[in-house]
């Protein structure tokens, strides 16, 4: 006893240490002055690039550029602190500001002070849901979020947000509606007689420096490149005194306050949907991007539950201190990786540069054009359009490529409402799930001229008329246990002359009660129709469980094989045969009779 206490007591510590303290794994690395270089040019590149990236999901978001900043600073800190991954470079992201925005907007006109404060209470909702889920382990829940949903509602939303840019990149406003496309056709209406040339100027000129210079000279942050131009120009030509172009403004200086959201319950259940929609979604994106950093580079151990700690306290650092929902990027993810990032200290040193920028660069960003920013979000949003999965998915199982299609024609037809197109994706997906498992495959099988066992209907083979050899791909349980029994009967009663059937249970992977008592009763069914039932390579847990309730009593246990040659052997002994197939079988031979040839498996 006194030894377990002992190896209990140095577990703790440990547990502890990787629990909530897992920068202390590699704090001690930053004695190598190589790594703490490699890290303070890590998290300054990654810097350069979020500053005016965060501004412009700000804007995405609806709230002020500088709430970007502020969501910038500490939660980068934090999650790269008691994350999980190393390099993963959590701030705004684009999905995350739109889904703030769709969610908010009804509720509070954008930018106001009840939009900020809905904001705010948004991320302390997402962060409290995220903690909950990883210190409880749940993080599995994000699996219910599949592939196919997240890749339809992706496409849909690079679709909205870069249509929603447009307005800021023609110089244009127009009037909201309640659906998205109506609003862009606003925009459209209004450009074809408003339009503002000198930001579109400038709009094409952001877009251009970001879209081509990475492809000639990819270690410059085009962003930052396109950022001082485009300010340098708006301030040397009075963009907006001599042309009545729109910049961002006067900026607050100094580092956001500190001070508990505010709760307002009336609107708590209306944005609780919201709230779980973005921390799944956040939290698949920031793993997934963590996931790929470590199978491609670093192969750094990964636990999803302490990464769903890390951005779950990184939401509730921005919503104490004035920042809004936040998530891993890939785009600033990769810029981390790419300029050597070791440690999470990176992402330390990004965060107190923005800090740096707060306190000391904001009259620096007064004359940043909004036509910039906007150009940011296009070109961040251009990557998340990809129509090759979905036509892979297709080319897979047809039910994915049909689930993708339809999250994403919903998600843009619900928008601004974008929480329902992922949730009736989800419910689809389960559904389309529970109906394959339902109705899971039912192989016959038959032997090919070499004797090998093989799927009769799809290498078309002749079948026995007097043994039938059924193969189950699928756990037996209470949902499919109808439809397996039907499937036998039918082929018992659609065979004239069937003495055997065989049932090859070597893909049952599990089964329950109803599933036994199933077979069981399928069992004495077919005897009494003079048919005997076999069952052929069962996993040895199946067979426990046969033993267990009697199904492979002494009484039965000769109708239980462990190879299907021996199935066959039971049932040739039994017949009488003529020639090459069994009396009374009314085809010419049996092919099931053929033995393999040596060599053959």
């Amino acid at each position: 006893m006194r030894k377990f206490w002992k190896k209990t007591a140095k577990k703790i510590p440990r547990y502890l240490k990787t629990r909530f303290l897992p920068f202390l794994e590699w704090l001690p690395e930053l004695r190598s002055s190589s790594v703490m270089k490699a890290d303070l040019i890590a998290g300054t590149t990654v810097a350069l690039v979020i500053v005016p990236q965060s501004m412009a999901y700000a804007q995405l978001a609806g709230l002020p550029t500088y709430y970007g900043l502020y969501a910038s600073f500490l939660p980068v800190i934090v999650s790269a602190v008691f994350g999980s991954s190393r390099q993963l470079a959590t701030g705004p992201v684009a999905v995350i500001s739109l889904l703030t925005a769709s969610a908010l907007e009804p509720i509070a006109s954008s930018g106001s002070e009840g939009y900020i404060a809905y904001a705010i209470m948004l991320a302390l909702m997402v962060g409290v849901f995220q903690i909950a889920l990883g210190l409880l382990r749940l993080g599995v829940l994000v699996d219910f979020l599949s592939h196919p949903v997240v890749l339809g509602f992706t496409n849909a939303a690079a679709l909205i947000i870069a249509t929603s840019q447009l307005g800021k990149l023609l110089g244009v406003v127009a009037e909201k509606s309640e659906h998205h496309y109506e609003t862009v056709w606003n925009i459209l209406v209004a450009a074809s007689e408003f339009t503002h040339w000198p930001t579109v100027a400038m709009s094409v000129v952001a877009i251009g420096l970001m879209y081509f210079l990475p492809r000639f000279w990819q270690k410059i942050p085009a962003i930052l490149v396109a950022a001082v131009l485009t300010t340098v120009a708006s301030w040397a030509m009075g963009f907006k005194e001599n042309f009545g172009g729109a910049i961002v403004g006067a900026i607050p200086e100094g580092l956001p306050n500190f001070a508990l959201p505010t709760v307002d319950f009336s609107y708590l259940l209306d944005l609780a949907g919201v709230a779980i929609a973005i921390s799944l979604i956040g939290f698949m994106e920031a793993f997934s991007v963590a996931k790929s950093m470590s199978m491609r580079k670093t192969r750094q151990h990964l636990d999803a539950n302490q990464e769903l700690l890390g951005q779950g306290l990184g939401n509730l650092a921005a919503s104490m201190f004035q920042g809004y929902a936040v998530s891993g990027s890939f785009s600033r993810s990769a810029v981390n990786l790419t300029a050597g990032a070791v440690t999470g200290f990176s992402s330390i040193v990004t965060g107190l540069l923005v800090a740096a920028t707060l306190l000391f660069l904001t009259p620096i960003l007064y004359h940043m054009p909004q036509a910039m920013l906007a150009s940011v979000i296009i070109i961040a949003v251009a990557g998340l359009i990809r129509v090759k999965p979905i036509i892979d998915a297709w080319k897979v199982q047809k039910h994915d490529a049909v689930v993708a299609v339809i999250t994403f024609v919903l998600t843009l037809a619900f928008a601004p409402h974008l929480e329902n197109g992922i949730i009736i994706g989800v419910l689809l997906a389960l559904g389309l799930f529970v109906y394959r498992i339902m109705r899971p495959n039912i192989s016959l099988i038959s032997r090919d001229s070499m004797g090998k066992f093989a799927d009769a209907r799809r290498r078309i083979l002749e079948t026995c008329c007097s043994i039938s050899m059924l193969r189950f791909d699928g756990p037996l349980f209470f949902a499919n246990t109808g439809y397996f029994s039907d499937q036998v009967l039918r082929a018992a009663a659609s065979t004239e002359g069937l003495r055997y059937i065989i049932v090859d249970a070597s893909s049952i992977t599990e089964i329950d009660s109803t599933g036994e008592h199933m077979l069981h009763s399928l069992a004495r069914e077919l005897v009494d129709s003079e048919i005997t039932f076999i069952v052929t390579r069962a996993k040895p847990e199946i067979m426990e469980i046969f033993e267990r309730t009697g199904f492979a009593s002494p009484e039965w246990s000769e109708y239980f094989t462990a190879t299907r040659e021996e199935a066959m052997d039971y049932a040739m002994k039994q017949m009488r045969i003529c020639g090459d197939k069994p009396c009374g079988c009314t085809r010419d031979k049996c092919p099931m009779m053929t033995k393999p040839k040596p060599g053959t498996i």
